[in-house]
């Protein structure tokens, strides 16, 4: 890929690329958003700021606002074009960024984090977590998602010597594995890897759990979704996790 001046397209204009995917699936969205709803309760009692980091074109956000009514979802991405777009779905829209300065928001001043399918993008997640450890309250919520490198199939792809699905070597085609999209995955986490790395960012792994994957071809759904129950299986991984 190139941009319109010829020259080869780094990470920043690849991400602004419309044809780049940037929406999550509506199951995993679903997941998540009942299990951030059930530990803020309802807004009747206290309206919640959730920021969601990385909202891409707000689809996830939109898919999650019937179970978090009354509570004051905040997209967050640092691409105007996912802005946009996001703008159609939520009533506020921000313009951030995770490094060059950090979120554009004072200390503690969010109730939860959604962070969803944005890890797996980041060249430095230490750094990222730090921040989303600022802007959280003590004892607010990171409800984060991501691809699972350790997810069913890919077990059975690695053994035949088979790049895994989720997994990239190029940002202009895909080599080695199946699927037909270039989304920038730059880092793959399993379900151990995850709780440990976000454990020792400072915050306390209250659960984990699978979610399926709108990719998987149809014959092969009903498996993916039985491999939910054993998240260390499942195609997409859901951790919830509290500010220590």
């Amino acid at each position: 890929m190139t941009t319109a001046t010829g020259r080869p397209a780094g990470l920043r204009d690849f991400y602004e690329n419309p044809a780049v995917p940037v929406a999550s699936g509506d199951a995993r969205s679903l997941r998540q958003a009942r299990i951030l709803a059930a530990a803020l309760g309802p807004a009747t009692s206290r309206t919640a700021t959730v920021l969601d980091i990385g909202c891409g074109d707000g689809t996830a956000a939109a898919t999650a606002a019937p179970l978090l009514a009354g509570h004051r979802v905040i997209g967050v991405d640092w691409s105007q074009d996912a802005l946009k777009r996001a703008h159609a779905h939520l009533p506020y829209v921000v313009r951030g960024e995770l490094t060059d300065g950090g979120l554009p928001f004072a200390d503690v001043a969010a109730d939860a984090v959604l962070f969803s399918e944005v890890i797996e993008h980041l060249v430095d997640p230490d750094s990222a977590l730090d921040e989303l450890r600022r802007v959280l309250r003590p004892g607010g919520h990171l409800m984060l998602s991501t691809p699972n490198l350790a997810a069913w199939y890919n077990r059975g792809l690695l053994l035949a010597g088979v790049q895994p699905v989720f997994s990239e070597v190029s940002l202009r085609g895909i080599h080695g594995r199946p699927g037909k999209e270039v989304v920038g995955h730059l880092r793959l986490y399993t379900a151990r890897a995850l709780r440990e790395f976000v454990a020792a960012s400072g915050f306390r792994v209250v659960g984990l759990s699978g979610a399926p994957f709108h990719g998987v071809p149809r014959p092969l759904r009903a498996l993916d979704r039985l491999a939910c129950a054993v998240p260390s299986a499942a195609s997409i991984l859901l951790l919830h996790a509290r500010k220590a």
